[in-house]
């Protein structure tokens, strides 16, 4: 096939070009994120339930839904949570690979069987499915700069004017707004209600009835009479719109005439659907709206696209109003992308630099170099035909491509010019008998390569998306060379190279180049001894490689385990936890402390910080916060300042406060997968224990976590049960009293809730109407006495005629997971250790539990385990290939032998490279190790090839291995030391995604280092020992090593 191309260079050149022209398109076309979509598809189901508790909200509407999912297809795991302000979160997780649009069917037809079954109060409210992920993408914050908006004001603003659009917004999956729009609020006043004879129940009976939209028909529809000349519609009674209009409700007409209006007996007024939550920006009041994205949806696009809403929006923004991004996560995307960039530019350059010291010839550097451009414009048409994004781990996948792809052009150029040399054969003639000696050994690398590298991409779950990116990356860049070296690389050397005298090898080359080759040919010289002395003396070698096989088992055991290294993403969280029962005053004051703290201590490195009061990943309610922390970009802070040294320097301040647990944590290396670092896992009640254990069993766990020296930052991803008062209703009392009991339900959940009635229209829009008692009415358990129920005398009837009440503990918060009573709990393995010593630790305290307390991973963590299982599979199949490859490829079972032989002097060196600077076996490390196979087992392949070749022309076993070392070290000497200065602006990054880059630099180029350093001496003891056994009368033969030529240097 190449002499064809040889012959047609320019057929050649055509081909490069449209390999060129498309990769070119296809880069346009190719969307770009962080990492692919690494996290399981979720759907969401949301509802609330005014009013109710935690408790009551988990027995009515969560466990009701939870029953109905079962069966779904490719169900993974299901967790909800219920809140003490009535709120509640399902959310089902799919199996990787799981059609999110099917999922979100099948959830909502089993949704649909459920909610016939649900209160009426929750179908009223109306039930939410999304596609969501947990982690947010961004928040968007308005705030007033000039005062004349509060928070109502900016929540009712983004709810009105901003969230339609931006949830349009083409990849926005789920929003959650920091606040809410503006409702019409009743405020009741019990004393006035009982001066009129009036109740709650009363008052929304004439609400009701008064604020309506009736259907009132036409004058003249048809069918209509003969002759009829008149069509008009009839607008009959219409919605209430303004306070002004509510306040005249009419809602009873006494006996001597007079009224009693709804102003009589409540102040309405405009005001916040609810007062859960308030937002600050810097100290300043305002209000969020938090984006998700949506599922496979691409991050960069999402943010460029909700940014050009809200530009879209701006020019009819209220003056003061400004719009700020307190939270982004999308800076980090673009930073890792073109910082992989750079380091794909600078192993660019260091490869060439090598290939020119090597090669002395400029032409033949160029050469080289040429195909590197078409190999990587070539691999992004793959990439895109393949339905990949351009991302970290695709980029990370070319990086180590560059030194696997000039590989092959290199071995082409050299062997090209030791023909020439040896033979002073024309540049095409040399070609083409170059060519014919390295076809076999080509291919050879590269189905080599493939096979260590193919396998992951059918692997399973979000570790097997990872490996996937590298996988296709890789073979397809490794396909592509083989190609460009079989058809454009024969091409360019016909047409370019310079014929070479015969039988000049360099060596009279002058100045640095010279002292270069001198200095080689010395060591060539010094090696082929070494080789020499190696096969006559076998067994002190052959036991020195068993000592590092045992280092390398050893090594592996040592060495600490991780999903995914910790990363830089530019932000910060703060999480607050005032004790049980504390209010939103008491919880804003902590927050104010913390955010004190952060913009004047830490200002060198933090940018901004947006509190939310009422809100933070354990839960909702008054004892709750969060805080957004926006660091300045990575070229302004240093190591002092990155986002790790800033969260310990904040967690020693927030350790001062004695009135909160306040924790700052930085997000994990892929948010898709939770909100925190660390590890994930639920205490599960397996044996229906009851709350009160189970909760007793989480105290104990925390507290043996708490002295654990591999552990830190151990907390309750929840709210500790708080103190709750019981309401006790006498129903002999009631009855006797002549008293409904519906009607104390609806005067409790009127009075002491909040109470949605109907609708109304508020500036075009609608808005809800919601009743309930004034604040004074409401504050402590003696004023349940101020409130009224009629009986059927229509007697007004005190509640303490009927009712008690009684302190007790409950929930403020709920968790199930997998349809049984669960409690979460987040932490982080101490500083020196890993994420799967810190699991095999909590594995360890779970077994000390009490009986019927069981733990399940989640998210993060069950990624984690998911992966580690697969790796010793994953290796064990790679090497299984690669094996088979080689027998296929020699026609020989005991070759591929010595060719395997060589990997653990590959691995050796990548673990000892991790564990000196105290990396861990994370998934970019098994990458890296299968990468470091392929390429120890390439060097290998080269020395054997021709060993192989040469054995068969009638040379000794031992004759053929020295001859083959001495031909091929320049070439394996030269496309090691190309690929490892490749990968070297990996190792030594620093910035966004530098964590990453370091755990797949470091272990790759330490397994290459170890791989050429002692595969060059190891190879071809294996190649005579493996090839002896069948033929030990040849393995005995002496070779008198004085007859090698020593012409090494300009080959």
């Amino acid at each position: 096939m190449s002499n064809f191309f040889i012959d047609r260079p320019i057929f050649a050149w055509v081909i490069a070009l449209v390999m060129m022209l498309v990769g070119g398109l296809s880069i346009l076309k190719l969307p770009i994120n962080q990492y692919p979509s690494i996290a399981p598809p979720a759907i969401s189901i949301s509802v609330t339930y005014p009013g109710a508790s935690a408790q009551t909200v988990q027995d009515t509407v969560v466990q009701v839904i939870e029953q109905q999912l079962n069966g779904i297809d490719h169900l993974r795991y299901v967790s909800s949570e219920s809140n003490s302000d009535g709120s509640m979160t399902i959310t089902a997780t799919f199996n990787q690979g799981t059609d999110p649009d099917t999922a979100q069917v099948q959830v909502q037809n089993k949704l649909n069987l459920a909610t016939p079954l649900l209160p009426q109060e929750v179908q009223q409210q109306g039930i939410r499915v999304t596609k969501a992920v947990k982690n947010f993408l961004m928040v968007v914050g308005v705030v007033s700069t000039d005062g004349t908006m509060n928070k109502d004001d900016l929540s009712n603003y983004i709810v009105s004017n901003m969230q339609d659009p931006i949830s349009r917004t083409e990849g926005v999956g789920d929003f959650q707004v920091f606040g809410s729009q503006y409702a019409m609020r009743i405020w009741l006043d019990p004393a006035k209600l009982n001066k009129y004879n009036l109740t709650p129940v009363n008052v929304k009976t004439a609400i009701s009835a008064q604020n309506v939209q009736v259907s009132s028909g036409q004058l003249g529809g048809l069918p209509a009479v003969k002759g009829q000349e008149l069509n008009a519609t009839i607008i009959g009674k219409t919605r209430l719109q303004t306070a002004e209009e509510f306040k005249k409700i009419l809602l009873k007409v006494n006996t001597d005439g007079s009224q009693v209006r709804l102003s009589d007996v409540a102040e309405v007024a405009l005001g916040g659907e609810n007062y859960s939550v308030s937002a600050q920006y810097n100290g300043k009041p305002s209000s969020g709206l938090a984006i998700k994205l949506a599922t496979d949806a691409n991050a960069l696009n999402t943010a460029k696209a909700v940014r050009q809403t809200i530009a879209d929006l701006q020019p009819f923004f209220p003056p003061g109003m400004e719009v700020v991004y307190p939270y982004d996560t999308t800076p980090v995307i673009s930073a890792s992308i073109e910082g992989v960039v750079e380091t794909l530019v600078e192993a660019v350059v260091l490869v060439f630099l090598v290939m020119f010291l090597f090669l002395q010839n400029f032409r033949a550097t160029i050469i080289t170099t040429m195909t590197v451009p078409v190999v990587l414009l070539g691999t992004f048409g793959i990439l895109a035909a393949a339905g990949f994004s351009i991302n970290t781990l695709t980029m990370f996948g070319l990086v180590l491509a560059i030194g696997l792809l000039v590989d092959d052009a290199i071995v082409v150029v050299e062997n090209v010019e030791r023909v020439m040399a040896e033979e002073g054969l024309s540049p095409k003639e040399a070609t083409k008998k170059s060519m014919g000696q390295i076809q076999g050994a080509l291919v050879g690398i590269a189905l080599v390569l493939s096979a260590v590298l193919l396998p992951m991409a059918f692997f399973g779950g979000s570790t097997g998306v990872i490996y996937r990116q590298f996988s296709i990356t890789i073979v397809s860049a490794m396909a592509l060379s083989v190609m460009v070296a079989l058809i454009f690389t024969p091409a360019l050397c016909a047409t370019i190279l310079k014929p070479i005298a015969k039988g000049d090898h360099g060596e009279n080359k002058r100045g640095f180049f010279g002292w270069f080759n001198r200095t080689f040919d010395s060591g060539v010289k010094r090696y082929e001894n070494s080789v020499g002395s190696i096969l006559r003396h076998k067994a002190p070698y052959l036991l020195a490689y068993v000592l590092i096989v045992v280092g390398m088992v050893f090594l592996f055991t040592r060495i600490p385990t991780s999903f995914l290294p910790e990363e830089d993403q530019g932000v910060l969280f703060a999480q607050v936890q005032t004790p049980p029962g504390t209010t939103a005053e008491r919880t804003q004051d902590v927050i104010d402390r913390m955010r004190e703290y952060l913009l004047k201590d830490e200002a060198s490195s933090v940018s901004s910080v947006f509190t939310v009061n009422g809100f933070n990943f354990a839960g909702r309610g008054q004892s709750s916060g969060l805080a957004f922390i926006m660091l300045k970009p990575w070229s302004e802070r240093g190591p002092e300042d990155s986002v790790f040294a800033l969260a310990a320097r904040a967690q020693k301040h927030f350790a001062t406060f004695r009135d909160a647990m306040v924790f700052a944590f930085a997000p994990p290396a892929v948010m898709e997968l939770g909100n925190a670092t660390g590890f994930d896992v639920y205490l599960q009640d397996r044996a229906g224990i009851g709350h009160d254990k189970l909760m007793q069993a989480r105290n104990q766990f925390l507290g043996m976590a708490a002295q654990s020296k591999i552990l830190s930052g151990v907390r309750p991803n929840g709210l500790n049960d708080e103190p709750q008062y019981k309401l006790i209703i006498d129903d002999e009392a009631a009855r006797a009293q002549g008293v409904s009991l519906s009607d104390i339900n609806d005067t409790l959940s009127i009075g002491l809730g909040a109470s949605y009635v109907n609708d109304f229209i508020d500036r075009g829009r609608v808005k809800k109407v919601f009743l309930q008692g004034n604040e004074t009415s409401r504050m402590n358990p003696e004023d349940l006495k101020k409130w009224y129920v009629t009986n059927d005398q229509g007697t007004m009837v005190p509640f303490s005629a009927f009712a008690r009440g009684e302190w007790t503990y409950g929930a403020p918060k709920l968790s199930r997971y997998n349809g049984v009573e669960a409690m979460e709990i987040l932490g982080a393995p101490a500083p020196g250790y890993s994420s799967g010593e810190a699991m095999a630790e909590v594995e360890a305290l779970a077994k000390k539990l009490p009986a019927g307390v069981g733990i399940a991973w989640t998210g993060l963590s069950y990624e984690e385990r998911l992966s580690g299982s697969q790796a010793p599979a994953l290796y064990a199949i790679s090497l299984l290939m690669v094996f088979l490859c080689l027998a296929a490829l020699y026609e020989s079972w005991s070759i591929p032998i010595a060719v395997m032989l060589v990997v653990p002097l590959g691995i050796i060196g990548a673990l000892l490279a991790t564990s000196l600077r105290g990396l861990s076996n994370d998934v970019y490390f098994q990458v890296g190790l299968l990468t470091t196979i392929g390429l120890a087992a390439k060097n290998a392949i080269l020395i054997v090839e021709f060993a192989k070749e040469l054995h068969e022309q009638g040379r000794t076993l031992t004759e053929a291995a020295i001859e083959a070392c001495r031909m091929r070290l320049r070439p394996i000497i030269m496309t090691s030391l190309a690929f490892i200065l490749g990968v070297v602006p990996l190792a030594i990054s620093n910035g966004a995604g530098s964590g990453s880059q370091h755990a797949i630099g470091t272990g790759v180029i330490g397994g290459m280092l170890s791989a050429t350093i002692l595969a060059i001496f190891w190879v071809p003891l294996f190649f005579v020992a493996v090839s002896s056994v069948g033929n030990r009368a040849e393995g005995k033969k002496k070779v008198d090593l004085t007859k090698t030529p020593n012409k090494e240097a300009g080959q």
